[in-house]
Formats: structure tokens, C-alpha cells, sequence
């Protein structure tokens, strides 16, 4: 079982950053993939990034590629998101996830969820 808690968002000006934690607890963190999808009022979740157990390797979606960088500390159990230029598209409520699966960009292969943090960006 992993428990993720997501912290970090907020309000933030069109061409600002936001750094997003997710902080998960159990002693197995590093058995999991872990990535960043988003969801927008009206819209479907979508994927924004991923990284594998170790940290060695990382996605992202095209919209957010040369933008957003996500990274791990498996000895603090936590993943980072950090969102720089950020658009108003970018606005939506983000949340954290744990995979047994490769650093995948498909939800269905997510097995625990943390409960979102809004990001909303102002035009």
C-alpha cells in the first residue's frame, strides 16, 4: 500500500513556475514508477510525466516537453514536478501516481493516486 500526498500548487502569472511534491509514505517507493497527470474542468485526465524506479529515465507529454521536469529522491519517498514558463492551459488540477508498470503514460496502469493539488495559471 502507498499513500501519496501532492503539495505545491497554487495561483501563479502566465511565464511563472510551480514546483509540485508528492510525498509518499511506505517503506516501497522505489518499486514504483511514478508520474504526473493533470486533469481540467470538462476535460479528461491526461498525462503530463513520468520517471522510472530509479530516476534514470523520464517522459513527458509533448505540451509540457522543455517546460516541466520531474524528478525522485527515493531515500525521501518523494517525486518532484517542476513547472517552469507555465501557460494557462497548464491550469488544472494535478495529481501523483504509483505504477508497477514501466514509466508508463497510461492511467489505467496506475494502482495508487494522491488526491490532486490545483495549479491555475492567470493569462
Amino acid at each position: 500500500q502507498v499513500q501519496l500526498v501532492e503539495s505545491g500548487g497554487g495561483l501563479v502569472q502566465a511565464g511563472g513556475s510551480l514546483r509540485l511534491s508528492c510525498a509518499a509514505s511506505g517503506r516501497t517507493f522505489s518499486s514504483y514508477s511514478m508520474g504526473w497527470f493533470r486533469q481540467a474542468p470538462g476535460k479528461e485526465r491526461e498525462f503530463v510525466a513520468a520517471i522510472n524506479r530509479s530516476g534514470g529515465s523520464t517522459y513527458y507529454a509533448d505540451a509540457v516537453k522543455g517546460r516541466f521536469t520531474i524528478s525522485r529522491d527515493n531515500a525521501k519517498n518523494t517525486v518532484i514536478l517542476q513547472m517552469n514558463s507555465l501557460k494557462p492551459e497548464d491550469t488544472a488540477v494535478y495529481y501523483c501516481a504509483a505504477s508497477t508498470y514501466y514509466a508508463t503514460s497510461y492511467y489505467q496502469q496506475y494502482v495508487y493516486w494522491g488526491q490532486g493539488t490545483q495549479v491555475t495559471v492567470s493569462s
